[in-house]
């Protein structure tokens, strides 16, 4: 395998030209064996560096598309091999009548807020879940060792005071007895991932990220990172899917902040998964039961969607509420998941991996290489892929 220009390490191709360099029979075996997705599995140990690439700056999408359905979309075609570049307003007509989409509806707290000392100094804040009435396990930046009284900015009346958790997390005493998820609704602001660069104190797309970083359907608060992959999608957009005889339902995935962490261990399997609570309730398993029965596809919208599903044991799925550490990657057996709508992932990511897991990672790599070819925006703002 030689270098090439594309940063993977390996020569980036597409289907048509795969031959080249192969006997027709390895190039036969190939497709053949794509054409059974049950086949795309990885029978050796993967290195975390193999989900590693190079992604200019300038593809990580600052801000969302204008129009959520207009963002584009990788179609990817396991049997065969094909990419094919659309729309993502053009999903009705990729799917089929029948369809079950399984959506995230975990809706996105404003985790992030300011607290002042007494000398008015500024320590950042976020919020991770609340624990009890007004007790909150938070981040906070900048605290050092004081110890002294803190207040809200934007709220100076509300006090809080602070106990030292193990690591990089505190509990803190909140002076109100006002929920935490709506206290946070008046003052914070949303929780977005480093990348997406704003000002400090404020920025004038904070509005614009109220709106655009929650799905339309978002209605279980407490998470602290958006199920991006469900951004895409509009009323509009749910009508015509109706009239396409797509059927949808939701579990409820809140997302943490393991979900950007990136794979540090060497081997993959050497990784900590972080752990994050799920629920299913009886109308989801219900209905992806009934799709499964009468073998219908179920279509995971997001890796979060993914990991609820697969998390259940073969079988029929029982509703519950329940944590999950379950870490998919290369050599991953799929057992409820069919196919997978999702953005594009952080480099040596948990996110990549379950792509990889579900494409084989050689294809992994290759979508990615003519993603970034083809000036995809990557991300959580970015654009999408449906694998099938």
């Amino acid at each position: 395998m030689r270098r090439s220009n594309t940063g993977w390490g390996f020569v980036a191709t597409n289907s048509r030209s795969w031959c080249s360099g192969t006997t027709i029979w390895q190039s036969w075996l190939r497709n053949a064996l794509l054409d059974d997705p049950s086949h795309v599995r990885e029978s050796r140990i993967v290195d975390s560096s193999e989900l590693d690439f190079h992604l200019p700056p300038e593809l990580i999408a600052q801000t969302p598309a204008p129009d959520r359905a207009a963002s584009r979309l990788l179609h990817y075609r396991r049997a065969g091999a094909f990419i094919d570049h659309r729309r993502f307003s053009d999903l009705p007509g990729l799917l089929r009548a029948g369809d079950l989409l399984v959506f995230n509806d975990a809706q996105v707290v404003p985790a992030r807020f300011v607290l002042r000392k007494s000398t008015r100094g500024r320590i950042e804040g976020l919020f991770v879940r609340e624990t009890g009435p007004g007790r909150w396990t938070v981040m906070l930046k900048n605290l050092g060792t004081f110890r002294g009284s803190l207040n809200f900015e934007g709220d100076p009346a509300i006090g809080v005071t602070v106990e030292r958790l193990a690591g990089a997390e505190y509990e803190i005493q909140v002076s109100t007895s006002e929920p935490a998820h709506t206290l946070l609704a008046r003052l914070g602001r949303m929780p977005l991932p480093p990348y997406i660069r704003r000002e400090k104190d404020g920025d004038e797309r904070d509005p614009l990220d109220r709106e655009r970083y929650q799905t339309v359907f978002a209605k279980a608060p407490g998470s602290i990172a958006a199920p991006t992959a469900g951004l895409h999608f509009t009323p509009e957009l749910f009508s015509q899917l109706n009239e396409a005889g797509v059927q949808r339902t939701f579990v409820t995935l809140h997302v943490g902040l393991g979900t950007f962490k990136p794979v540090e261990a060497d081997r993959l399997e050497d990784h900590v998964m972080h752990v994050e609570a799920y629920t299913i309730d009886p109308a989801a398993a219900e209905a992806i039961n009934r799709a499964k029965a009468e073998g219908r596809r179920v279509i995971a919208v997001g890796t979060t969607a993914a990991r609820v599903l697969e998390s259940q044991p073969p079988g029929p799925i029982d509703p519950k509420s329940a944590e999950t550490g379950i870490f998919i990657r290369p050599g991953y057996e799929w057992k409820h998941v069919n196919a997978l709508i999702t953005n594009f992932h952080l480099p040596k990511s948990t996110l990549i991996a379950l792509v990889a897991a579900m494409t084989g990672l050689e294809e992994q790599r290759r979508i990615y290489a003519e993603a970034i070819k083809e000036r995809y925006r990557f991300f959580s703002y970015g654009d999408a892929m449906f694998v099938e």
